[in-house]
């Protein structure tokens, strides 16, 4: 039954924010040695405009857009939301399919808003509730599906709480009808369980909406919204200072685009590397296939499985008898068999190598980052007692701005691990790396100079030193972050992925 649903109901999941992220060709005008930029006015990618909003603001409009559809098709509130929800809470889109269906009715089925085959209508209102089997008044949907009010409570408690949707279909197994809002709220009778069904709700609108997005701060709540037309991933800014990807929901990650973010946390988290890590370091009996590890130097390797106790080389795989007295050192076995083990054993070596290079890398930048905010702290103390000694408040804010700069190129240098391990090797690459290794080295020297040299100062060449540290790195970062942009506009990168 499910197909029937593709034509007219099919979410909608290109928001038109992905980057493109393949590379189809390489452009001769991207110039091949670093220009001096000094001179040109840098600017990172700028935020979206957006309107922050709360939950009160997310209900209004949400209830406001489903008045406007009510109206329109005539038809309850309750349904509205639910065909809304099939469309991404695209009214207009919604709208168009509705009126050039020619059989309405048939459009909500598909909907699950009208049931599919009606069930016999129950001859009483009072009978035995199919569902616990007790006499008690019965109530149910369109389908003509009905149970006693307390089970249909049980059941949407549930659902509520423990499933966390706000799309519910019917108590009767195999019956797809969506049941609508009046429905619910008049079988759910505990407040809890009413205030989590309207969150569910709202979040729904949220989720569902390509407009909209939850921001990621901690105990945020707060969502973003956008204007239609926007065709790339962009940064926005919430009231409570995040900055994230309106693309992806995640912390503003450039240089690495959405897609390749996604595939890089992915491999951190799960236990992928765990298995390169044991092609790296183990191999397998040529025999029996029974994995071993080698713990000492010796590579005369016997075989623990009792069943098979082959003496193999350690090094070629190949039998040990053929060896004779060279018990360290494999020169004699070198069949096509023993040569495809060594290949893969090295080519999983490299691959595990180069992936700790960069995850190590992007791990340590994130550390600093996090180790860097007590700088705050420093930098406050430094600003009072400076205030104290004549200086005003506004003179003054150059070292929070520094620490400010810090962070950014922090943040900068840690995706730039992402994106690179993902990266194609190349001249545009190895320019790109140019400008990692500037950038990561004045960012550590602006580190460096704000832990351990603020009191080595006085505050007439303070200010300044500070001042010069935190441009010269915010400028590293720009020609960083120009090229990358450039690269992606005249699709130059090349990726691995």
């Amino acid at each position: 039954m499910a197909e029937e649903y593709d034509d007219d109901f099919q979410y909608n999941t290109d928001s038109g924010s992905e980057l493109d992220d393949e590379a189809v060709s390489e452009d001769d005008g991207i110039a091949m040695e670093q220009e001096d930029t000094s001179r040109e006015v840098l600017k990172e990618t700028p935020n979206l405009d957006a309107k922050v909003m709360t939950v009160e603001d997310l209900a209004k409009e949400m209830n406001e857009i489903i008045d406007e559809v009510s109206a329109i098709l005539r038809i309850g509130r309750g349904h509205c939301r639910i065909l809304l929800h099939k469309f991404n809470w695209n009214k207009e889109s919604l709208l168009e399919r509705y009126y050039e269906n020619p059989d309405t009715d048939a459009f909500l089925r598909k909907a699950q808003v009208l049931p599919r085959k009606p069930a016999p209508p129950p001859l009483s209102s009072v009978g035995e509730c199919d569902i616990c089997c007790c006499m008690a008044p019965l109530g149910g949907l369109d389908c003509h599906h009905w149970a006693c009010s307390n089970c249909w409570q049980r059941y949407l408690d549930t659902k509520i709480m423990n499933d966390a949707t706000s799309e519910i279909q019917c108590i009767f197994n195999g019956c797809q009808l969506l049941i609508q809002d009046e429905k619910v709220m008049q079988y759910i009778q505990s407040e809890a369980v009413r205030n989590a069904y309207q969150r569910l709700k709202i979040n729904s609108f949220v989720e569902g909406n390509r407009l909209l997005k939850w921001c990621p701060g901690l105990d945020c709540g707060k969502a973003l919204k956008v204007e239609v037309g926007y065709s790339e991933p962009r940064p926005v800014v919430c009231s409570c200072s995040m900055r994230f990807c309106f693309g992806c929901a995640h912390e503003w990650h450039e240089p690495v685009n959405c897609r390749l973010l996604k595939l890089w946390l992915k491999k951190c988290s799960d236990d992928s590397e765990t298995s390169n890590w044991i092609n790296a370091n183990t191999k397998e009996c040529p025999k029996c296939q029974v994995t071993i590890e080698k713990d000492g130097g010796c590579n005369h390797m016997v075989c623990k499985n009792t069943a098979c106790r082959m003496e193999f080389c350690w090094i070629c795989l190949g039998p040990w008898e053929p060896h004779g007295s060279s018990w360290y050192n494999c020169n004699r076995y070198d069949d096509s068999r023993a040569k495809q083990a060594r290949d893969a054993q090295e080519l999983s070596r490299a691959n595990l190598q180069r992936y700790l290079h960069y995850y190590n890398r992007f791990m340590n930048h994130q550390q600093s980052l996090k180790l860097e905010n007590k700088l705050y702290a420093t930098v406050k103390g430094k600003m009072e007692q400076m205030q104290l000694q004549s200086m005003s408040w506004i003179e003054v804010q150059f070292l929070r701005k520094a620490v400010d700069v810090l962070s950014e190129c922090r943040r900068t240098l840690m995706y730039t691990y992402a994106f690179a391990y993902y990266l194609k090797r190349d001249n545009h690459a190895e320019i790109f790396e140019g400008n990692q290794r500037d950038l990561e080295m004045a960012t550590e020297q602006l580190s460096q100079f704000l832990e351990r040299d603020l009191e080595n100062e006085n505050l007439v060449t303070l200010k300044q030193k500070v001042q010069d540290n935190y441009r010269y790195v915010d400028q590293r970062r720009l020609v960083l972050l120009k090229h990358c942009q450039e690269g992606t506009e005249r699709d130059i990168w090349q990726y691995t992925q």
